[in-house]
């Protein structure tokens, strides 16, 4: 009985508590990149340890590991199980089914949506030299557009008016980082965990978290072409204009599934001054935030190799409990 609790210890403790403090820690804007390696490590972690724990209580009748659990279950049938063992291993094939349903039906439904946006977009678009395409819209709108083999970034008639040279080139460089560090495909993870588990409030704020951090990650891809300052004062023109509603009215709502100024409702990795997830417009302090750590200091290599540690560690443990005693037996 050692894993199984084990196990349910550790999915509690992902499932709540270490959330929670990662949620309220201030480091995370100073190495977004292995914060976001942890918030990954936690998910993942989380999932194994709450399917683990009960499926090696549900076999701990029937041997000593998983694999002599499963094997025992096989030669001894179902119909030998007590009903809290049969309960419990009907529960992880359950939460497993149903984990991997949501995944599925996410990935389905933001594909159909993206094939969507994209035939619109090309319909009512004009492209320009860089490659990117232009919409005919007085709102400043920046976002992309990713695809399996493609992808395209997307910029508005009114964001080209309202920025100069210097900071479109950070707009473009933010955008070229969620289609190259294919920050969609992290999105569509956590939309689907929050899909999954809706009435854990931890859900929720994960997914908003790692969209913070992402917008970060982008923002420190700009910050290698383009002084900090030109960066800063794009992030303050653009939330300033559109924080006031200018061209509001001229962006098109296509479907249900978002307009043109929502790029996180594509998966795309995140638009232009979007720090939460949801297509609207970030808030006043998502916004200052992003522009304050551009000061700060990054994370020193000896905490965010610790950091990356810990995200190795809590991947490690679940499956050391799960498999370790049964491959050992097996040798």
């Amino acid at each position: 009985m050692i894993a199984p609790l084990a196990l349910a210890a550790l999915a509690i403790a992902l499932a709540w508590p270490v959330p929670l403090l990662l949620s309220r820690a201030t480091w995370p804007a100073r190495a977004p990149a292995a914060a976001l390696l942890l918030w990954q490590s936690i998910a993942v972690a989380g999932g194994l340890s709450m399917i683990g724990a009960l499926l090696t209580f549900g076999l701990a009748p029937f041997g000593d590991d998983l694999v002599s659990g499963a094997m025992g279950l096989a030669d001894q049938g179902v119909l030998e199980i007590a009903l809290p063992n049969a309960l419990a291993l009907a529960g992880a094939a359950l939460l497993t089914f149903h984990l991997l349903l949501n995944l599925t039906l996410t990935i389905v439904r933001s594909e159909r949506q993206r094939r969507r946006h994209a035939q619109l977009l090309f319909l009512l678009s004009s492209p320009l030299p860089s490659g990117s395409r232009m919409i005919d819209s007085r709102a400043p709108v920046a976002y992309c557009l990713p695809g399996a083999v493609t992808s395209v970034t997307v910029v508005s008639a009114g964001l080209v008016e309202l920025l100069d040279d210097d900071e479109m080139t950070a707009v473009i460089e933010h955008e070229k980082a969620h289609v190259q560090q294919r920050h969609d495909v992290v999105l569509v993870a956590f939309r689907a965990w929050y899909a999954s588990l809706p009435w854990f409030p931890i859900a929720f704020r994960a997914q908003h978290e790692v969209g913070v951090l992402i917008e970060m990650l982008a923002d420190d891809r700009a910050r290698r072409v383009v002084p900090d300052s030109v960066l800063a004062r794009a992030i303050v023109l653009v939330g300033a204009e559109r924080g006031s509603g200018s061209g509001a009215a001229s962006v098109p709502d296509w479907d249900s599934g978002g307009d043109w100024d929502s790029g996180r409702d594509w998966d795309s990795g995140g638009d232009w001054d979007s720090g939460s997830d949801g297509g609207d417009v970030a808030s006043t302090g998502e916004l200052r935030n992003r522009i304050a750590r551009l000061d700060a200091r990054p994370l020193t290599a000896a905490a965010e190799a610790a950091v990356v540690v810990a995200a190795v560690a809590l991947l490690a443990v679940p499956t050391v409990l799960l498999f370790a005693p049964g491959v050992a037996a097996l040798l």
